[in-house]
Order: structure tokens, then C-alpha cells, then sequence
């Protein structure tokens, strides 16, 4: 079996690319291959040559993410303009998995398909399907129809979205597979009073999120089990953000990482957090959330690869700061 640079690709390899600028926190290490396929084709002759010992990870856009200052061993894999495009026939709609999940939800709905709750999802289909991404009531699960991936081996299959077993934040699906594709059937609507819809949802989320700073969106999964539904009768209790407020950590920051002031279930990077900061943040808070009521939070955001050389772990770093806390 053949090392990455030893396979003849259309699309592009690149050696130890800085990941810091393909994620939207902008932290991380680099990537000891990055390699961007042209086409599904591509990825397939790719993966099914490559020495079954690499690591693989399928990064998406990077919106859900947190990439440790060390960067990732083995192949980053980032679909691009080869995945990016959509059709819509007969009452479905087929997206490439690049899609930015915005883009699809407007093409959508000039169409008369109702795919609004998506306008206000960072990121694309790909990691949608992944993470059964939802709001206002409203689930990847409840309109998806298939999807098409490739293996870690190289073959393209397509999968039934009951295949997916698709549950909160959660798709049953390989880590080292990749999406390429998504059918949707979506139910019927007004192009206009859908585009109102969504209009409507980007100033609720634009009153409420920090949509300016630094994020990956929502850091924690909410307890409850289900994603805000933006209705006056959405119950709180169990809602991340009001957790970690009972804790009385919005705005508590570890270097150049903080928990939103404006929405706490936001852990944003205020200028020159490192990927460490990010984390050791997010510990803490899961850590004083516990301690307070007994709840234990769930990373919403995803973690991958290396501390720093010469970085202890982040419990380490947690005990670290403890003890510092303790003689100050």
C-alpha cells in the first residue's frame, strides 16, 4: 500500500498545511497531509491506495471544530469545489456534502422546499448529516432521504438515512468515512413566506448568538436532548447556556478563550486563544457544571489531534491551574 505522496491524485496534496486558517476559531496545528480531492472519483482511487495504517479525517469546513496545537497526524481530507454543487427534481433535493448548509436552505426555498431550519447552521451538509444538525424544532433526520460515502477502503456506497440510525448530535457512521452527498425531501412551502421565515431567524439569531466573534457555535450539547425550538414555550432548565449561567461562568475566560458574554453556551476566541486555551476553558466549565449540579455537559464541538510539544494534557493543565488558584 502506498504513503500519500506516493499515489497519483487529480486534486491537490499538501505536506504540513496550517489548519489554523480552515477552522473558524483559527487555532490549531497543521495537518501532516491535507489532501482535497477533485472529484468522488478522486477521493476513491485516493483512500483505496493509501496504506490502511494512515489516519483519516474528514474535516469538512471546519465550523464544529477544535484542532489541538500539535495539528494531525496521518491525511486531513476537505472536500471542495468538486462537492459543492446541488440539484433539485421531483419534490428532492441532492447537495454535495461542501455545501454550505446557508446556501442549500436559500436554494430550497426559491424553489417552493421548506430546508429554513438550516439558514442559521454553521458549516455544510456533510457535517449536518453527520451531526443530525437541528434547530427550531427541526432535524437533518426528519428530511433526509440518503446519502452517499466513501469508505476508508474507497468504495462509494449510498446509505438510507435509517442506515444513519440518526439520534441527537449524532449520525451511526465511521469517523474515517466520508460524506460526499445528501438527498433530501424536504415539505412544500411559499418561497416567499419561507425567505420571511429565514429572515425572521437571522435576527433571532443574530439578538442572541455572537455571530461577530470567533466561534464554532454551540460548545455544549443541551442536556434535554433536543435543540431550541425558538417557541415562547421552550423549556430552559436543561439548556446548556442556563447551566453554565447558574455556574456563574458567562464571560469567564482562561487566556484568550471565553465563554460568550452575550451567549454562554458560546466559547469564543477573543484574539489570541490557543487551541489549549479552548479546551482547558471547556473543561473547566463541564468541571464547575458538575460541581454545582451534577449534570455533566457533552462536548457539542469536536476535539482531534495532538497537544503542542512540550504541552502537558489538558487535565494536567486543569490540576495546573487549580493549584495555582489555590496559593494566589
Amino acid at each position: 500500500m502506498a504513503r500519500p505522496d506516493e499515489i497519483e491524485i487529480r486534486g491537490a496534496l499538501t505536506r504540513d498545511k496550517d489548519l489554523s486558517r480552515l477552522t473558524w476559531l483559527r487555532v490549531g496545528g497543521p495537518a501532516e497531509w491535507l489532501f482535497q480531492p477533485a472529484d468522488e472519483e478522486d477521493l476513491c482511487t485516493f483512500l483505496a491506495a493509501l496504506d490502511p495504517e494512515v489516519p483519516v479525517f474528514p474535516m469538512g469546513v471546519g465550523s464544529n471544530l477544535i484542532v489541538r496545537d500539535g495539528g494531525i497526524r496521518g491525511v486531513v481530507i476537505r472536500l471542495g469545489k468538486g462537492f459543492n454543487n446541488h440539484e433539485i427534481a421531483e419534490g428532492q433535493l441532492i447537495a454535495g456534502a461542501a455545501a454550505p448548509d446557508s446556501n442549500i436552505a436559500r436554494k430550497a426555498a426559491q424553489a417552493g422546499l421548506d430546508l429554513t431550519f438550516l439558514r442559521t447552521i454553521p458549516g455544510s451538509i456533510g457535517g449536518a448529516v453527520r451531526m443530525n444538525a437541528g434547530c427550531y424544532g427541526v432535524y437533518v433526520a426528519d428530511v433526509l432521504r440518503a446519502v452517499r460515502v466513501v469508505t476508508r477502503a474507497g468504495e462509494a456506497r449510498v446509505m438510507t438515512a435509517a442506515e444513519l440510525n440518526l439520534s441527537y448530535r449524532h449520525a451511526d457512521l465511521p469517523a474515517d468515512w466520508v460524506i460526499t452527498q445528501a438527498t433530501f425531501a424536504p415539505p412544500a412551502g411559499d418561497p416567499e413566506a419561507l425567505a420571511t421565515r429565514m429572515a425572521e431567524q437571522l435576527a433571532m439569531r443574530d439578538a442572541t448568538q455572537p455571530v461577530k466573534d470567533r466561534s464554532a457555535g454551540s460548545t455544549f450539547r443541551n442536556p434535554a436532548g433536543f435543540s431550541s425550538t425558538g417557541r415562547a414555550d421552550d423549556v430552559q432548565d436543561l439548556k446548556a447556556w442556563k447551566l453554565i449561567d447558574e455556574a456563574g461562568l458567562r464571560g469567564h475566560a482562561i487566556g484568550g478563550a471565553q465563554m460568550s458574554e452575550k451567549h454562554s453556551n458560546f466559547l469564543i476566541n477573543t484574539g489570541e486563544a490557543t487551541a489549549r486555551d479552548l479546551e482547558l476553558l471547556g473543561e473547566e466549565v463541564r468541571k464547575r457544571v458538575f460541581q454545582s449540579r451534577g449534570i455533566e455537559l457533552h462536548w457539542e464541538i469536536m476535539r482531534i489531534g495532538d497537544v503542542a510539544p512540550g504541552e502537558t494534557s489538558v487535565e494536567d493543565g486543569l490540576e495546573d491551574a487549580a493549584r495555582s488558584a489555590k496559593t494566589d
